[in-house]
Formats: structure tokens, sequence, C-alpha cells
């Protein structure tokens, strides 16, 4: 069943993308479709019938090179279980959803392959993404993550006769690159200091990492630190925190399906995934992990900031994804990868929700991005209305405060809250959490109320001819609002309730606290040595014993619980006051506030300090490469010698070969005269 969960999204790319003109371009996208709700339907029967222990299912041998040997192998625990229904179910809803959305396509009436290939590149993409949630070693999973970059460009891109398209496209693959480097140092590092690339091994060898130092860039580190953070690194390139997060709004670009697949549910969350699935090695990386707190929570502010003044639609929800992603990594740090998992699973339904219910609104509107050429939509468009609500009701976490009643959003997010209050002792990252959760609350409510409150602006036809989308696009916004509304009541004590329903979902048994402190052996090879190290933590997460924060989390003082309730409620306020009753207000303050509202409109500045420190000096490089050296030195002095010399050399050798007998005669009795010269001067034959 797993292995068919794994490669019906590759066979349907394969036969979609190469096979279209023997199938048809409707049946590339009815295969493509089906196969993804096929591995769909087994994610779900396999999540919900699995029993906690961790599973490793062969597929084939795969490398041997020296100490290196490692299996292509199905990692199947609670983690990957929560993946594959999260990857899955948002494709498969995506494909369906792309049926409508593709259908009348102006830009590509004149391709005749453009659906076949759009379908044949999300079957694709889901098999990267799959290889990466199921992988059972760093390498495998390297292979998936490599995957997805690959895909998610050619997603991007699609639209590649667009010069912006292409320019985001390219931005995506480069930066990246850089989070990828991090990370293959991270998988170098790990290799080189414990023999293998399997997780149980490195698992096992965490706690005698935290021991070792590590010479790296002229000095020492300690082990565990410096491997956690250049693991780290990777999940920043992938999950679009602050540093590496410029390629996320540009990647708007690419169809609106292609946004709520790989930037709200699948890709953006591979960073998350990978610091959870390293939880082992994690827990013994304090310095590191307090800087993915750090780090989470400063995304998390500077993402809401830049959202409060986004005017294309799809980028509000693109920073509100950023956001989200440094609330799960703020959990993740201060080592509630439970609740890290939650806000993950809960984000996948209600964002995927708004970003196809975005495109819905987009396709009603003729493809018009810009909100302020929105207003009164809600009565041409009920119910892609309703679903935005109950998006923007889960992301802004409306519930009943200190209940476990309430929307998705509400009750992952308000696990994060309480758990970054727990493990940073309510500073820094517990503050910065609480001022997103306000910013996100008047930028979602923004997004309703210029959408589809108040009197239609811009076009007047586009207005007149605004209409609901077909039934093939709102049945997924259905289904995805099933997940936004009781994902969190349904799994709420598995992630974040005490610690039996917590251990019993994730399968840690009863003994973890004494596997974790390392009593027992096995051997992990380090080329021909060979190294005693601890039981590998089982279980798909691991918490240290010394790791009370989940415990602490849940005796937060009632202030504290009821603190991302009231930060909604203000923001809600807030929009209402600037977009309803006072819609004048807003353009005022930015008047007034000019200085600030460039700054956050211009995204922090971020694309123009990278352009002066990075993009500018490479290419005034490269001009000095072309001009300098290939120009005038390649092509105008050695080009020119050669070019002079060669053809002397040509003319003379030419004339050498006359054809008649004297002259060969002539220059053999010149050669022997000149040998015995030379032999004359150097002392004769001995």
């Amino acid at each position: 069943m797993e292995k068919i969960i794994l490669f019906a999204p590759l066979v349907g790319a394969i036969i979609g993308g190469f096979g279209w003109r023997i199938i048809g371009e409707r049946g590339a996208q009815i295969l493509t479709t089906s196969l993804l709700f096929l591995a769909a339907a087994l994610s779900w029967i396999v999540f919900l019938g699995f029993d906690g222990e961790t599973q490793h299912i062969h597929i084939l041998r795969w490398i041997e090179s020296g100490a290196l040997s490692t299996d292509w192998s199905i990692r199947l625990d609670r983690m990957t279980a929560i993946m594959l229904i999260v990857v899955t179910s948002v494709s498969a809803l995506v494909h369906l959803y792309s049926f409508g959305y593709m259908a009348h396509d102006d830009n590509w009436t004149h391709d005749e392959s453009y659906r076949a290939r759009f379908f044949a590149y999300l079957s694709f993409f889901t098999f990267a993404m799959l290889m990466l949630v199921t992988s059972d070693n760093l390498v495998q999973m390297f292979f998936g993550w490599e995957g997805v970059g690959v895909a998610s460009y050619l997603l991007i891109g699609f639209y590649y006769k667009k010069p912006s398209a292409n320019a985001a496209a390219i931005k995506a693959f480069v930066v990246n690159r850089v989070g990828d480097f991090g990370f293959a140092l991270g998988i170098f590092g790990l290799f080189y200091l414990t023999g293998s690339i399997k997780f149980d091994d490195i698992f096992a060898y965490a706690p005698k990492l935290a021991d070792m130092q590590l010479h790296f860039l002229w000095t020492e580190w300690n082990a565990a630190n410096l491997l956690a953070f250049l693991l780290f690194v990777g999940a920043m390139g992938k999950s679009a925190q602050l540093i590496l997060h410029t390629w996320l709004p540009d990647a708007m670009e690419g169809p609106t399906p292609v946004s709520a697949l790989i930037h709200a549910a699948t890709m953006v969350t591979a960073g998350v995934f990978l610091v959870s699935r390293m939880s082992p090695l994690m827990e013994y990386a304090p310095e590191a992990m307090a800087f993915v707190t750090f780090l989470g929570a400063t995304t998390a502010f500077f993402a809401a900031t830049v959202g409060l003044v986004q005017n294309d639609i799809k980028r509000v929800i693109a920073y509100s994804t950023c956001s989200q992603l440094g609330y799960m990594f703020v959990a993740a740090g201060v080592g509630v990868y439970s609740v890290a998992m939650f806000h993950l699973f809960t984000h996948a339904f209600f964002k995927a929700m708004l970003f196809l219910g975005a495109g819905s609104v987009i396709h009603a509107m003729h493809h018009e991005q810009d909100m302020r050429n929105y207003g009164g939509l809600r009565h041409k468009i009920p119910y892609t209305y309703w679903a935005m609500m109950i998006g923007t009701l889960a992301i802004t976490g409306v519930g009943i405060p200190l209940t476990h009643f309430g929307f998705a959003g509400f009750l992952s997010k308000d696990a994060v809250i309480e758990s970054a209050w727990a493990g940073t002792a309510g500073g820094y990252a517990f503050w910065m959490l609480v001022i997103a959760a306000l910013f996100t609350s008047f930028y979602s409510w923004r997004l309703i109320f210029l959408t589809f409150f108040g009197a239609p602006r811009g076009d007047k036809h586009t207005h007149e001819h605004a209409h609901e989308s077909p039934m093939v696009m709102l049945i997924p916004l259905g289904v995805l609002g099933l997940g936004a509304v009781f994902s969190g009541m349904v799994w709420y004590n598995s992630f974040f309730g005490d610690h039996d329903s917590v251990n019993k979902f994730f399968g840690i048994p009863a003994h973890a606290e004494a596997a974790a402190e390392g009593h027992g052996t096995q051997t992990a090879s380090h080329g021909d040595d060979h190294a005693a190290v601890g039981v590998a933590p089982q279980g798909a997460i691991f918490m240290h014993p010394d790791n009370h924060v989940m415990d602490e989390a849940h005796h937060a003082p009632k202030w504290v619980k009821v603190s991302p309730f009231v930060a909604m409620l203000i923001g809600f306020v807030m929009a209402l006051w600037f977009y309803i009753w006072n819609p004048e207000l807003p353009k005022k303050l930015a008047e007034t506030q000019r200085p600030l509202y460039l700054f956050l409109l211009n995204k922090w500045y971020f694309d123009e300090i990278y352009d002066a420190i990075f993009v500018k000096p490479a290419m005034a490089l490269g001009r000095f490469l072309w001009k300098r050296g290939d120009t005038q030195t390649i092509d105008g002095t050695i080009n020119g010698i050669a070019m002079g010399i060669v053809p002397f050399l040509t003319r003379l050798a030419g004339r050498a070969q006359s054809g008649y007998i004297f002259t060969y005669a002539f220059a053999m009795v010149i050669g022997i005269v000149v040998l015995i010269t030379w032999m004359s001067f150097n002392g004769g034959a001995h």
C-alpha cells in the first residue's frame, strides 16, 4: 500500500507528461488526478489505521560506495503518516480544482499540451515531496528535497513567456540552492562523524555528538550545534525563513493551484518536517535551537508586518504563509515538535483553502489580482465568499477561549504561543507571536473586507460579468473547509494533550526516557572503525527527559492562553474601523506615515539590499570577465596572436611542400650539415 502511495504520482507524471498524445490531453488530466485520489485514499487508511510503531519498508538496494551503504526504503511512522495525508489530500484536491481553473487559460490557448504538461508537473512535484517525507536516510531525503526544487522551478515558471515568471522561477531556484548548500554540509558532517546517513544510526549517535568538537572554518565548534545549524540553513531556504525568504512572494507568478500546492501545504513545510524529523539531534543542540526559535519568531513578525499593506490578493496570503511557518519553527525551536506538526497539519487545510479561494476570486474577476479593484463580491460569488470566510476564521484563530472548541487555527496557534511562553519564559518569541497574531487578524480581515464588502471598484465591466466558479473548483473548497473547521478539535489531544496521549499518537514507548539516556548499545560504522553508541530513540519525535516545555505550557496563566484571542479581536476591530467604518483612513495614514508605509510596502527593502550586495556586484564581475577577459584578452590578444602566427606557419609549411625532389634533397643536406655541426661543437659521438 505504501509503495502505491509513493509511486502512483510518478506513474501519472510519466504517462501524462510523455504519453498525452496517445491518451489525449483530457485523458492525461483524468489519469493524474485519479492516481492522486487513489494515493490520498490509501494515505488516510494508513493514517487512521497506524499503530504508532515505526516500520522500514525496503524498496531496493541503492548506494554502495566505500563505507556508504544504504537502501531506498520507506520510513513509516506517525510523522510520515501525517505528511502523507497532507501532501496527497491537498495535491488531489488541487488536481481536481485545476480542471476548472486551467480550462480557459487565455495565456495558453495556442499550446495544445499545456494542460497535460501542467498536470504532469503537479504529479511529479507530489512524487518528489512523497520521496522527501518517506525517506529513511538523509541522502534519500536530499533526493526528494532537490526534486521538489526542480518541480517548483517548472511550476513557478509555467508561464514561460512571461519575463516575470521566468525571473521568479530562477530566483526561487537560486535562493533555495543557498539553503541546500547548508543542508548538504550538514549531511557531509553527519556522515563524517557517525559513518552513516541512516536516521536510526544518526539518532543513536546524537548524545555523543553533543560532547564532540568539529573543526570548521578555522575554528572549533560543538558538533551537535554546528550540524543542527547547517541542517536548519536548508530548512530556512525551503521554508522561506527570514534572510532566505525573498523567493516566496515572487513565486506567486505561477498559476494559483501551484500556490496552493507548493506554498501552502507541502514544499514550504519541508523545513519544519526536517527539523522535527531530526529532533533526536536537535534536542542536543540548545544553541542551534535557540537560533531556530529567534529566527522563527522574527520571521512571523516580519512577514505579518509586510502583509499589512500588500494589495495583490495572492501576495497577502503568501506573506501569511511565511508568517505561519515562523510559528511552526518557534514550536520546534522550544522543543515541542508535536505542536509544530500540529500547526503544520491544520495550516495545510485552511491555507490551501485560502489560496484556492483566492484563485476562485481571480477566476471570477478575469485574472485581476489587485484587491483595490474588487469590492462587493460576496453577492456575486457567495460560495467562494463563505469558503474564504471559513479560511479566515481558521487562520485568525476564532474559537472559545480556555476551551478546545474552535476553528483549526485557533487550537494549533494557541498551542504554539503557549509553548513559546513556556519555552522562552514569556520572552521575545512569545511577544513576537502575539503581535503577529494581531497583524494576521488585521490583514486577513482586510482581505475579506476589500474583496467582498463595500462598493465595487475597478473595471465596471469586469464586476458586472463576475460569476461563481464551476463546481469542480468549489468542491475542493468544501472538502478543505471541513479540515479547517474540525481538524484542530478532532486531533488536539493527539498533538498537544497529556504526555500519554501524545506518546501513544507518535509511537513513543513508556521506556523512551531510558532509551534517551543512551542505555544499551548499537553499532554505527565509521570507515573501518566502530563506535558504541546509544539505542536510537523510538517514536516519530524525540523529547529529551529534561524537556518539560509541553508540561509547562499546559500550566500557562490564563492571560497567556487568552492573549492570542484578544490579539485577534483587536486586529478584527481595527480592520473594521479602517475598511468598513472609515474607509478613507488607510489612505490618510499612508500619506502621513509615508516612510513607514513604503518600508513595509517594499518588504523591508530586502530585495533592494540583496540587489546591491549580491546581484549588481555579480553582474559587474560578469561584465568585466566578458568585456576584459573574453572580448579583449581572449578574442583580442590571444586570438589576435593566434590569427597572425598560425597563418604564417601554415604558409611556411605550404611552401616547404613544393613537390620537387631537389627541394627535399636540399632540405636533407641542410639537415645533415646542421646535425654534423651540432655534434662537432658537442665533442662528437660517444
